[in-house]
């Protein structure tokens, strides 16, 4: 009977985007983003604007996700002890997850006020609320453009441009709320956006948390085909079968895989070695970092599947 282990390290084909780019990315969206919050809240209760407000606090807790997202690829930098024997990977996951949690809190609080004020309306500055907003469009449209290059190579940095995004759509459509407001005095429509905010923001947050508790499950992350690997693996030449077939998340750009692969009788040990490189190839090419392969015989593999008749 012949068990091999074999574990591959290899980052050729890693999408692992550039850390020092990405670090710089989120420390300068954290800036700007901090900075607007501060004037956004200052104005919004100033002139009593719950759309301002309401913004104000959805863009705040962004700002709390940027930074447990950098604090995310910080640990993820470190290096595996004694204790943390695969390193602090799972952190980016986990970070993920807290932001997507983070925003259902915010909507929930937003879409509460919301409801509250649009049975009882306030006057508000239209003009006032189009200028903040404007303002929210460069700096969150300009946040975004800093994590667009890397967008689909972490499931963090891609909540990090969407959410961005959506913020730029929500301002504009406050912008275009200012202005109704100032022409018409339809004060509603102050409370009535913040509740289109919380539906926007809903809606970029549901794929994230999908993603995220997915990947903080272990389960087989989106991108990958589990069928699809094991079709092809099973294609290699001196390969009977792949079973006990295990993908999951390490990180969210590093992903690992074990299998028990089952290889023809009377193989050298040479060409045993020559199928297993073969197969990390495969996996490499299907976005799988770290792969842990064991092999058996089709003669051990059979009398295995008689014994447990």
């Amino acid at each position: 009977m012949s068990h091999q282990h074999d574990h591959n390290h290899s980052h050729s084909h890693s999408h692992t985007p550039a850390l020092t780019s990405v670090n710089t990315a989120f420390i300068i969206g954290i800036a700007l983003n901090l900075l607007f919050v501060a004037v956004e809240a200052g104005v919004g209760l100033y002139i009593h604007s719950l759309s301002l407000l309401g913004d104000a606090g959805h863009n705040l807790t962004d700002v709390g996700a940027l930074a447990i997202s950098l604090l995310a690829f910080k640990l993820v930098q470190k290096k595996p002890t004694k204790q943390f024997t695969n390193g602090y990977r799972k952190t980016s996951i986990l970070a993920a997850l807290l932001n997507a949690v983070l925003l259902l809190i915010t909507i929930g609080a937003i879409a509460y006020e919301a409801t509250r004020r649009l049975l009882h309306p306030q006057p508000v500055e239209g003009t006032d609320i189009a200028i903040v907003a404007g303002i929210g469009i460069v700096i969150n449209a300009g946040t975004a453009f800093l994590f667009m290059s890397n967008k689909e190579k972490d499931i963090n940095i891609k909540g990090a441009y969407l959410h961005m995004m959506a913020d730029a759509a929500v301002s504009l459509a406050i912008v275009v709320a200012g202005i109704i407001i100032h022409y018409t005095q339809w004060y509603w429509l102050d409370p009535a956006f913040s509740i289109i905010i919380v539906i926007v923001i809903l809606i970029s947050t549901w794929s994230l948390l999908k993603d995220s508790v997915r990947l903080a499950l272990d389960g087989v992350p989106a991108d990958i085909d589990v069928d699809k690997i094991k079709t092809v693996a099973e294609q290699t030449k001196g390969v009977v079968r792949i079973h006990h077939l295990h993908v999951w998340a390490m990180s969210t750009t590093q992903n690992a895989l074990t299998a028990h692969v089952v290889v023809q009788n009377h193989l050298t040990v040479q060409e045993v070695q020559d199928i297993k490189a073969a197969l990390k190839h495969t996996f490499l090419h299907h976005n799988i970092q770290h792969s842990t392969i064991e092999t058996e015989t089709e003669e051990v593999f059979h009398k295995e599947e008689v014994g447990q008749c």
